[in-house]
């Protein structure tokens, strides 16, 4: 087997212990391919989109385009999870919402239908998706409920014959504006249990308002959505969702994408970080070799470093069946605080023009903000792992 090491130079320059060595050569070779156009064709209009708070959908249908979920480097083989999280990592650390714009399909999408779905279901659909061919969203979160969603979920369900009946409301829906499908879920009348429906954007009853005014995640599109006496057919019911606690078990699948969304973006933000110190004079030189400059670059590579390491660990432990809910949580918390710090201390390293644009760093500092809530803010995921080693339950 051909590995990033055995090929010279190291991918990453926040991968210091050199994880992506971990990598096949295929998978490297599609990871480049993707870099090469992150570079060319996104970069450049990144800044506009986002002060414009508009969605480069162009980038998505370039980014379906380029063969990235089975790609061809590898022969027909199924590509391996680490390259899975090597590609998120890689969207994250050129721009956030351009990972979501991407993952938000051949993730999020793909992975609750798959997982939820049945056989017949994720073999009808699965190609589809993975190809855009078929595009959708994920909806669960509510405008009164979001930590208390399992409980609270608001928005039902009936059954008429063949069809369901759906009412009520979801907010922060991702992508929802660009998606043929949604995955609602939703609370059966019938035996109180949270079940998935497959709902078209452009069903009778389904409306979509974009949220304005965001200062994190500007490119990406979130949607206010009201569902009234929309119609789905049982047949587009995923059949393997049948609660919350099967719902919790394709979450388990979902939440170590945002460790490696996490772990991207404080990548983005060191590279730009150092680039910016070597550039940068003051008093007759570049501030990159002042020693306050150098703790902060040190003390962001070392978040950065042990973030991406909690990433791999937590998708080998995925591949082998020992992820458990604590495990994505404990990581998610960790992660997320030190990403946290990351850009800050890449935003404070740039002074003024820290707030600017121009060095990419303001816009990882105001996009990780969306990063830190999602799947599950500090708090849920903190009482998770709290319960896991004390054995009591902290949860009202």
């Amino acid at each position: 087997m051909t590995t990033i090491q055995e090929q010279g130079e190291a991918l990453y320059a926040a991968d210091v212990l050199g994880f992506a060595e971990l990598l096949t050569g295929p998978e490297r070779s599609a990871i480049l391919r993707l870099r090469r156009f992150l570079e060319s064709e996104a970069a450049p209009v990144l800044d506009d989109y986002w002060e414009r708070a508009e969605t480069p959908l162009h980038l998505r249908d370039s980014l379906a385009g380029l063969d990235l979920v089975e790609p061809s480097e590898l022969g027909g083989a199924h590509p391996s999870e680490l390259y899975v999280g090597f590609r998120n990592y890689e969207l994250s650390r050129t721009d956030g919402s351009l990972a979501i714009l991407y993952n938000g399909q051949v993730g999020m999408f793909r992975t609750v239908v798959r997982e939820g779905g049945s056989e017949e279901q994720a073999a009808r659909w699965d190609t589809k998706i993975r190809d855009f061919q078929m595009t959708g969203c994920f909806a669960l979160t509510e405008p009164r409920h979001g930590s208390d969603v399992a409980r609270g979920l608001e928005t039902t369900a009936r059954r008429e014959g063949d069809h369901w009946i759906i009412n009520g409301a979801k907010r922060w829906i991702g992508n929802a504006a660009f998606s043929e499908y949604m995955v609602v879920m939703a609370r059966d009348e019938g035996d109180g249990q949270v079940k998935a429906f497959m709902a078209r954007t452009d069903d009778p009853g389904m409306s979509l308002q974009k949220i304005e005014r965001k200062t994190s995640l500007r490119m990406v599109n979130n949607s206010d959505v009201q569902l009234h006496d929309v119609r789905v057919p049982e047949a587009d019911r995923l059949q393997r969702i049948n609660s919350f606690a099967d719902m919790n078990r394709v979450f388990r699948t979902l939440r170590p994408d945002v460790v490696w969304n996490a772990a991207g973006l404080q990548a983005g933000a060191y590279e730009a970080a150092l680039r910016y110190a070597k550039e940068r004079e003051q008093f007759g030189r570049p501030i990159a070799g002042f020693q306050l400059v150098q703790d902060k670059l040190v003390r962001m590579l070392g978040n950065a470093t042990s973030s991406l390491a909690m990433a791999v660990r937590l998708t080998q432990r995925r591949v082998e069946g020992r992820c458990r809910d604590e495990d994505a949580a404990l990581a998610k918390t960790w992660v997320c605080d030190r990403m946290r710090e990351t850009v800050a201390l890449g935003r404070e390293l740039a002074g003024g023009n820290g707030i600017v644009l121009d060095t990419g760093l303001a816009r990882f500092f105001s996009d990780a903000e969306s990063l830190y809530t999602f799947e599950g803010t500090r708090e849920m995921n903190t009482l998770i792992v709290g319960r896991s080693i004390t054995g009591i339950s902290a949860f009202v």
